[in-house]
């Protein structure tokens, strides 16, 4: 049942009661198909239909916004069948000029699984000052935080609406806020073009002839407005620097007359804590685009909390099929170029495929890190898409956080780490994964393996201490380990990190980008305490393959002496270590058998077999 709750003229303060009573009410399950309440709380109009479609809903929104529509701005809450969680933050969305929420329409039914959605409606004929607007908001915010004061605020807006947050965020510095903006409007050539369309598209879509009436004052409204833009413009030249609020800029590449991306670079560059993230195939405006998807990009930008700080175990939203796909799109010709080739092991026997891995966690991945970390996200894909085994990463810290204007940039397998549920490595977050049956992958090699030097390929470079086998043993999981070889096959190292350093201008550039990030180890001694952040050179190859071999598991339950012995620790830590160098040089000597190791062999193969079928490997 989906369910939209309108509240007319009512004071903020009143707002919530009547909004969780009209929820009660609709609720309430119903025979027959699917279908839509839409109760309005002050005007006396109650409408009921049929809801098959996101056009019929569209339809019926639109309808009950139309030309008797003349009150004052007030929120309504679009409510879906599905169920959120209790700890769901509240999400407020600021509409842009058109004032009707429309860009709400294509999201709303996904943002409801996960949030507590308001929508702020403005009528085309309402002629609210900016102040009061403002206040409108500052009262619901401040209801709704002396009830939750460790949720999170959500503001959501897109032109107009993305400057109304930022006023709000700028008057508000106390509040935690996490402000997502679409294409701000700071400029108002570019505000009139990009948020008239969706007013345009609303006026083209009414069949009633007698809304003449009301397109007589579109023109009026648009330049109240654009006035009410330039307003805040004003207010935002002086007082942006007060918004501390975490901030995730969304841009699209298919602008009409000003990019949005040199909008954007603007203002991420006078917020204190903002990230751009850029959807350049992406239609303008982005939220009536029907292949953006608001929820992914939260999910891939990891803004998402439901706290007073980032939970990277608790807060974690499993992404759906397509989510995952959308994410790994980006990277896919990687994929088809390396043509991963997976191995397991079950009952002593080499197998083609992941039918070794255990489905029951918890689950350690143990394995050498390639160049780039290039093995993540066929490993990740593979496990998520093929297994539907939900396996999640220990990363990096600046996986999910970077320096502000730093020269870290953010890279496409980050978002896939973050949308599978990566966490930034800690003991703490190894030991939360355990606890809830978790299958975990890990690289002890960590940024040393990923940013290794010339002829350190598919060398292990680990710590001396036993760091992941205690944690394991304590939880009795399995530890699976396994190799993965092949970058030797897609790029050559030209220049590495011993190289750069003797090049003064590059080692000022690693010097910088080793200042940005988390030291890790910088206490250990011997190589793998040497991680320094460096961009190398490289020379592809004509792509070769990728293959990955796991190993038989190993049991650690019952193992209590792993924990009170450090020997019997070092014994087993010194195991894994070897079980995966095992698997790497397996895969060093039979990959020579592999009649399909080149590229244009693979091609060969699929364009007279088709380009779904898998192409055979060597003989296992």
């Amino acid at each position: 049942m989906a369910t939209i709750v309108v509240n007319i003229g009512l004071c903020p303060t009143g707002l919530r009661p009547l909004l969780r009573r009209e929820m009660a009410v609709a609720r309430r399950p119903t025979r027959g198909g699917p279908s839509l309440a839409l109760h309005v709380k002050g005007g006396g109009l109650k409408m009921s239909g049929s809801l098959s479609t996101e056009e019929d809903n569209s339809k019926l929104l639109k309808e009950s916004m139309g030309l008797e529509d003349d009150g004052p701005p007030r929120w309504f809450s679009p409510l879906e069948s599905g169920r959120r969680s209790p700890r769901s933050p509240l999400l407020l969305f600021l509409p842009g000029i058109d004032g009707s929420g429309l860009g709400l329409t294509l999201h709303h039914r996904k943002l409801g699984e996960i949030f507590d959605i308001w929508c702020l409606h403005v009528p085309a004929r309402d002629r609210t000052p900016l102040a009061d607007l403002v206040m409108l908001v500052e009262n619901t915010i401040r209801g709704e935080q002396d009830q939750s004061t460790k949720r999170p605020i959500y503001l959501v807006g897109e032109s107009l609406g993305a400057s109304l947050a930022l006023v709000v965020a700028a008057s508000n510095p106390d509040i935690d806020f996490v402000l997502i903006l679409a294409n701000p409007a700071t400029n108002l050539s570019k505000s009139f073009v990009q948020s008239v369309l969706p007013l345009s598209n609303m006026i083209h879509n009414q069949p009633n002839a007698g809304l003449l009436d009301w397109l007589s004052s579109i023109p009026e409204t648009v330049m109240w407005k654009l006035k009410m833009i330039q307003e805040m413009q004003n207010y935002l030249d002086s007082h942006l620097h007060a918004v501390k609020a975490q901030t995730m800029i969304l841009t699209s590449g298919r602008d009409m007359l000003l990019t949005s991306l040199t909008k954007g670079d603007r203002l991420s560059s006078s917020l204190q804590n903002s990230q751009i993230h850029s959807f350049n195939g992406n239609d303008d405006p982005l939220f009536l685009d029907d292949k953006f998807d608001l929820v992914a990009a939260i999910k891939c930008g990891s803004y998402y909390r439901c706290g007073a700080s980032a939970d990277y175990v608790a807060d974690f939203l499993p992404p759906t099929p397509s989510e995952l796909k959308s994410a790994c799109e980006p990277l896919r010709w990687m994929d088809v170029a390396v043509d991963p080739v997976m191995l397991s092991t079950t009952g002593g026997k080499v197998v083609r495929g992941l039918a070794g891995i255990p489905s029951e966690g918890p689950v350690l991945l143990v394995s050498n890190h390639m160049m780039l970390g290039l093995d993540l996200v066929p490993v990740l894909s593979r496990f998520w898409m093929d297994q539907n085994i939900k396996l999640r990463a220990i990363a990096h810290p600046g996986f999910f956080e970077r320096m502000k204007d730093g020269k870290i940039q953010d890279y496409p397998q980050f978002d896939v780490v973050r949308m599978t549920g990566g966490v930034p490595v800690s003991a703490n977050s190894l030991y939360r994964l355990f606890s809830i049956n978790s299958h975990v992958l890990m690289y002890p090699g960590g940024a040393r393996e990923a940013l290794h030097r010339r002829g350190e390929e598919h060398k292990l470079i680990w710590p001396d201490e036993p760091e992941f086998v205690r944690m394991a043993a304590r939880f009795g999981a399995k530890i699976v380990p396994f190799g993965s070889v092949g970058e030797d096959d897609v790029l050559q190292l030209l220049l590495d990190c011993d190289d750069q350093m003797k090049i003064p201008p590059l080692k000022a550039l690693i010097e910088d980008l080793t200042s940005e990030t988390v030291q890790l180890r910088s206490n250990t001694e011997g190589e793998i305490g040497k991680q320094y952040m460096y961009y190398p050179v490289a020379l592809p190859k004509l792509p070769g393959r990728f293959y990955f071999f796991f190993g038989e598991p190993i049991l650690t339950e019952g193992r209590k002496d792993v924990l009170v012995n450090k020997d019997k620790a070092r014994e087993l830590y010194l195991e894994v270590k070897s079980e995966v160098e095992k698997c790497i040089e397996y895969l060093m000597e039979r990959r020579e058998n592999d009649p399909y190791r080149n590229l244009l062999v693979r091609v060969a193969y699929q364009s007279y077999h088709g380009f779904d079928s898998q192409i055979p490997t060597f003989e296992i």
